[in-house]
């Protein structure tokens, strides 16, 4: 499948928006990395929380304030949100080529959002040392993605290496235990 072949629609960012969302969403950026930031942002989350506008910037908050845990919390909730209007599992571990393929008739860029956000959380458990379950996300990304076109493989390299270092160094203290 390949993922670049599309026709420009609307991104999800050009869905209407709510003015009082948009209103928080503008003053958390404003007010970017001051606390109240945060305040803004959960509150604009509060009243639209499956809004992809609300769910970007509150992943990009928390990950640049590198509070990965919480980035990973909302990652999971776009791709709960996400795959819901595309009619996708939530769970990589049930993802397929047919299940893309069903979500791309629905929105190639909606389809792309949701496995951007499967790639950024699967970088993320990487990033937390949650390595089986980053590399087997990733690699459920690299076989539908038969291109390459998200960039996930180098991502999938480096995260099986972390792995496969992990288990050495578990080995190795099990040896000398």
């Amino acid at each position: 499948m390949d993922l670049q072949d599309f026709e420009a629609e609307d991104l999800y960012f050009n869905a209407a928006i709510d003015p009082e969302i948009a209103t928080l969403l503008e003053e958390a950026s404003d007010l970017y990395p001051q606390p109240e930031a945060e305040t803004l942002l959960l509150r604009a989350y509060f009243l639209a929380p499956e809004d992809l506008n609300v769910l970007v910037a509150l992943y990009r908050y928390f990950y640049y304030q590198h509070r990965l845990p919480d980035a990973l919390n909302v990652a999971h909730k776009a791709i709960a949100v996400s795959g819901k209007r595309l009619h996708l599992p939530e769970d990589w571990r049930h993802l397929t080529r047919l299940h893309l393929g069903q979500g791309v008739l629905v929105s190639m860029t909606l389809t792309r959002f949701y496995l951007m956000a499967h790639k950024g959380a699967g970088y993320l458990e990487m990033r937390l040392g949650e390595l089986a379950d980053a590399v087997g996300r990733l690699q459920t990304l690299v076989d539908i993605d038969s291109n390459d076109r998200l960039g996930v493989k180098a991502l999938l390299v480096l995260a099986q290496e972390h792995l496969y270092e992990q288990q050495g160094v578990a080995v190795l203290r099990r040896a000398a235990g």
